[in-house]
């Protein structure tokens, strides 16, 4: 038989004492009960309830009866018994099967939270910058810092003799990354190709992460921005090769295995 937790027998002792202090006496239950029997259309509860609720109570009494004399689960059937007791339906109100004091909850059981509750891991795919991204960057960096350190102890950097301000250069020519946008200033307006579409370009780049939420790196699903990106580079890429090597005294359009190479790094 199971065992019935200390908290719930010291609660149903004190139900069972509370009920029998609220309890009338025998004569007073004993009158009280023709009355409430003689006047069954008085209560809102349907008859035939009342009746089903009168035949459970007699079972249960008689049940109670046998297990007393059986000997086996006394000790449960009265503290239960105590608990679920409910005193005589009086003219006082007191609902049909109300508990001590006109309670009509009832404690069913008690189980444990672990059992009821369905906690699954979501799996993320997210890391912290530290250490798995700057790690790898900082072990990047020195090995470009080891890497130019080392080129530069055997190769000379290519500098020329200095400056005279009484002889430009000819072709005069923008370092690399700037020949694109010396190439737009020979064929456009200087605020066409200075500003509106170098403008145009940053913007578009600014806003790709905005256009394009999709957290996949794979190529395939992100051929919006890979596209984007492609066309810039490309785009800058043919400007500065042809200023680069294409372009000759004067910033002439030149052929350079027909004129020569007019570039120096």
């Amino acid at each position: 038989m199971t065992e019935i937790p200390e908290h719930l027998l010291k609660r149903a002792a004190a139900a069972r004492d509370k009920s029998a202090a609220e309890t009338p006496a025998p004569a007073e239950a004993t009158a009280s009960e023709p009355a409430a029997a003689a006047a069954p259309s008085d209560s809102r509860i349907p008859e035939h309830l009342l009746q089903r609720s009168q035949a459970a109570k007699a079972a249960k009494a008689g049940g109670a009866d046998e297990a007393a004399a059986g000997g086996g689960a006394v000790a449960v059937a009265d503290k239960v018994g105590a608990v679920v007791a409910a005193p005589p339906a009086a003219a006082a109100g007191i609902p049909v099967g109300a508990g001590p004091g006109g309670h009509t909850q009832r404690l069913l059981t008690v189980v444990k939270s672990g059992s009821i509750q369905d906690v699954k891991a979501v799996p993320v795919d997210k890391v912290h910058t530290w250490p798995h991204l700057l790690a790898a960057e900082f072990v990047a960096a020195l090995a470009c810092t080891a890497f130019v350190f080392i080129f530069s102890v055997f190769v000379n950097a290519p500098l020329l003799q200095l400056a005279n301000t009484n002889q430009t250069p000819n072709p005069s020519k923008a370092p690399w990354y700037f020949l694109g946008l010396q190439e737009l200033l020979t064929t456009f307006h200087p605020m066409i190709a200075g500003v509106t579409l170098p403008g145009v370009g940053l913007i578009a780049l600014i806003l790709a992460p905005f256009l394009d939420h999709n957290p996949s790196i794979k190529p395939e699903d992100r051929k919006f921005v890979i596209s984007l990106m492609t066309v810039h580079m490309m785009f800058w890429s043919v400007l500065v090769i042809i200023g680069s090597f294409f372009r000759g005294p004067g910033f002439n359009f030149v052929l350079p295995w027909v004129d020569g190479l007019f570039f120096e790094l």
